[in-house]
């Protein structure tokens, strides 16, 4: 292509082409990450500082807040698509490790504390951190061997792999299937995982408990974390699964706001509001601090 000039640098439009709106964005999206901050590290803080709260719902619980926390703040551009990824499938990941630690906890209680000891949840959390990480580089070494000679402006508000893909010159069919199959793998697998673990739960508690107190108790505890799971995979399924040609960026960096913005602003909302454990524990610690 002799008369294209090759691109190597990107501009990000942002979330709006909108120029009045920009202040106001900048604003709330300020505000809600302030929140992010925020409320995450006061869950890591009060599952670490508490003891009561070393057990392994709590364990997975504190890596799911700092996962949050860091995915919230990818902003350097030559490194976002990578961590972007990395973070995000980690989530995912870590998602179906806490229903399974659900599924061991109420479906076999006598063997939970034999089956999730501390040395099994320390070797679940790094497999899923590492599995993550090889993920997101797969794709950022696929994406780094792209040539790009169009335009430069990026509809996105962060640096993702379906923007880039569109401005890429060549053939991108590879990058495409690995998009497609790779990142379906990643977000389909740990979606059927949990459903399955929370199948198990709801088929346990159906014949094996009498109790309706014990069932909702359970129940309203699984509770929390399916929301956190639907409110994740569902905008990530539609963003990553659909076919590229039914999609515009305008749609998706509407949907990208809610699992990259909305969900680690509600994680600590749904699980400190629905857990008397947790908000016991943080009155405490709050209680020392003053």
């Amino acid at each position: 292509m002799p008369n294209q000039t090759s691109v190597t640098e990107f501009l990000l439009l942002g979330v709006t082409d909108i120029q009045e709106l920009q202040p106001l964005l900048f604003v709330l999206f300020l505000a809600i990450y302030l929140v992010i901050v925020a409320g995450n590290g006061a869950i890591l803080m009060v599952v670490i500082s508490e003891p009561r709260l070393h057990s392994p719902m709590y364990f997975f619980l504190g890596n799911l807040s700092c996962l949050d926390i860091c995915y919230s703040t990818v902003t350097l551009p030559k490194i976002q698509l990578h961590f972007f990824h990395f973070l995000g499938s980690t989530e995912a990941l870590l998602l179906a490790v806490m229903a399974f630690d659900r599924f061991v906890a109420i479906c076999k209680p006598l063997r939970y504390t034999l089956i999730m000891n501390p040395q099994v949840c320390a070797q679940m959390a790094v497999t899923v951190w590492i599995i993550g990480f090889l993920y997101a580089l797969l794709h950022s070494v696929m994406t780094s061997h792209l040539n790009f000679c169009g335009s430069n402006h990026i509809h996105h508000f962060f640096c993702d792999i379906k923007p880039l893909l569109e401005l890429a010159c060549g053939n991108i069919e590879l990058n495409q299937w690995l998009l497609n199959t790779v990142t379906g793998t990643i977000a389909m697998g740990p979606f059927f995982l949990t459903l399955l673990s929370y199948g198990y739960i709801i088929t346990h508690l159906s014949f094996k408990t009498h109790s309706c107190s014990m069932l909702h108790k359970a129940l309203s505890t699984c509770a929390s974390h399916f929301m956190v799971v639907v409110l994740f995979f569902a905008p990530v399924v539609f963003t990553y699964i659909r076919p590229t040609s039914g999609s515009s960026m305008d749609q998706d960096r509407i949907i990208a706001i809610m699992y990259s913005v909305v969900t680690p602003v509600l994680n600590p909302l749904i699980y400190t509001l629905r857990n008397k454990q947790v908000k016991g524990a943080l009155r405490r610690v709050i209680r020392r601090r003053l």
